[in-house]
């Protein structure tokens, strides 16, 4: 008895998801996520999604039972790096073509970020959420871009600038809007790599590799 009043919960959950089909439930969590872009995360609500969806409200809440849950939901469905698969076989070019990677989703990455920035220090759910979708991702990646430059013996294991290319690297997407007026774009963010962390690690910029397309 005690068993089966546990489990119940699962099971009327499992039975209310099953109605929403993946390509639905991934339609709402774009149509939060751009609103968020637009308008910032205080201007999104559930009434609001439901309309510019054609579903109703209910159908939201029996999923998500909060914004925040919601929103949280969203962030982790786009859970993925941008530079993962990266290995041209040089440090530099890897870095040069995870510079490229970012800037060409900087317009959108950057505008979320900005409009989650303050929503994110009041909810702990959704501050992981940010952190396990967007950051994590791409912090994990560029280690391993790094490492295997270490293992090609291109930079030393104890090199002190090493730790700091992540940031380098991400902290440039967020800084620029705010510091020009203008998002870090592929171009852009090439030239900081060439510039600044190929310097920092050693690396002499030279000549760069053909293109594999």
């Amino acid at each position: 008895m005690t068993s089966q009043a546990a489990d119940r919960p699962d099971t009327v959950g499992a039975s209310r998801r099953s109605k929403i089909t993946p390509e639905r439930e991934q339609e709402f969590f774009d149509a939060v996520l751009e609103q968020i872009r637009e308008g910032g995360y205080d201007a999104v609500t559930m009434e609001g999604i439901a309309a510019s969806t054609r579903c109703s409200k209910s159908t939201l809440y029996r999923q998500w039972r909060t914004k925040p849950q919601f929103v949280a939901a969203a962030l982790r469905a786009r859970r993925r790096a941008r530079v993962a698969g990266i290995d041209t076989g040089s440090l530099a070019e890897d870095l040069r073509q995870a510079a490229r990677a970012v800037g060409e989703w900087s317009n959108k990455d950057t505008r979320l970020h900005q409009a989650l920035a303050h929503a994110v220090t009041q909810d702990r759910e959704l501050a992981c959420a940010v952190r396990e979708a967007i950051v994590e991702p791409e912090l994990e990646a560029l280690r391993e871009i790094l490492r295997r430059g270490v293992e090609r013996g291109e930079v030393p294991a104890g090199h002190p600038a090493l730790e700091y290319v992540p940031a380098q690297l991400l902290g440039v997407l967020r800084v620029r809007p705010v510091l020009e007026g203008t998002y870090a774009d592929p171009d852009y963010m090439v030239r900081f790599v060439e510039a600044a962390v190929l310097p920092a690690l050693g690396l002499a910029r030279g000549p760069r590799p053909p293109s594999r397309g």
